[in-house]
């Protein structure tokens, strides 16, 4: 069954993007899924420069404004497919028309995932109404949680509550908020663990994702490990961690309870 999967932040800079490409072509290329990706940062769309495609004729935009139908704004980019964002586009657009755009050819893939718009309006609740499952991407900061809570609870106003935290840009973690604090404060399970990496300045200079551009980082380890639990599919381990599951960390516990919610829940 077609999941549709939305990313979201009420705050900008916390790497929502790069995971939003990321993710998308780790599903589709490790896992061999058929994987729509679509760009609902209608404001300010950088998702396409992600992915290499820097000049798209045919946009979200033009969709929504029913200019073109949303089979051809569909581009194609590292073994998925992409609609991107206009970076010019300044008409007015009714952005709730996303999920019945979406519809017309969700039964075309296995994954659609939407990349939100950090602005606590319209357009970040057009990604919440088209979503199956939301995941809230923040960094551990007290600002970016306090942003995160905010978001959780629109969501769920709207009878979508969030599937799990994705926490990015870890840096330094004497001076940062630890996973125990941010469940506590959210009430909602982090089901990644991203180490700040500089993998994702130089994936985006090259317009390459992280997840291509560097398999063996940390970064893409962990995106590999969630596009596993999206799939309903082993995460890979060592030996002798496989040998000993007690020093399993607390977010692959949470990915392993998500994972078994997600294929047991009628979307």
């Amino acid at each position: 069954m077609p999941k549709t999967i939305g990313l979201i932040s009420i705050k900008g800079g916390v790497g929502k993007t790069t995971i939003a490409a990321s993710l998308a072509v780790e599903l589709a290329n490790s896992f061999k899924k058929k994987v729509l990706l679509v760009d609902a940062n209608y404001g300010a769309p950088n998702l396409a420069i992600h992915l290499g495609i820097l000049t798209p004729q045919k946009t979200i935009h033009d969709v929504l404004a029913n200019k073109v139908r949303i089979k051809s704004a569909i581009h194609r980019s590292f073994g998925l497919d992409l609609i991107p964002g206009s970076y010019v586009y300044n008409a007015p657009l009714n952005t709730l028309k996303l999920k019945s755009k979406i519809k017309k050819i969700k039964k075309n893939y296995d994954f659609i995932i939407i990349d939100s718009s950090p602005s606590l309006n319209e357009e970040l609740l057009s990604t919440i109404i088209a979503s199956d499952k939301l995941f809230v991407v923040t960094t551990p900061d007290y600002a970016t949680t306090s942003c995160s809570i905010r978001a959780a609870n629109i969501a769920k106003q709207r009878g979508r509550p969030i599937s799990g935290i994705i926490l990015n840009k870890i840096r330094a973690p004497k001076y940062e908020l630890t996973l125990k604090e941010i469940e506590k404060a959210t009430d909602i399970p982090v089901v990644a663990k991203i180490k700040d990496d500089k993998n994702a300045i130089r994936s985006l200079f090259n317009c390459v994702p992280i997840s291509i551009y560097n398999k063996r980082s940390s970064f893409s380890r962990e995106i590999n490990n969630l596009a596993a639990a999206i799939t309903n599919n082993k995460e890979k381990h060592s030996f002798l961690k496989s040998l000993m599951p007690s020093n399993f960390r607390k977010e692959q516990v949470n990915r392993q309870v998500f994972k078994e919610s997600f294929y047991t829940s009628q979307l």
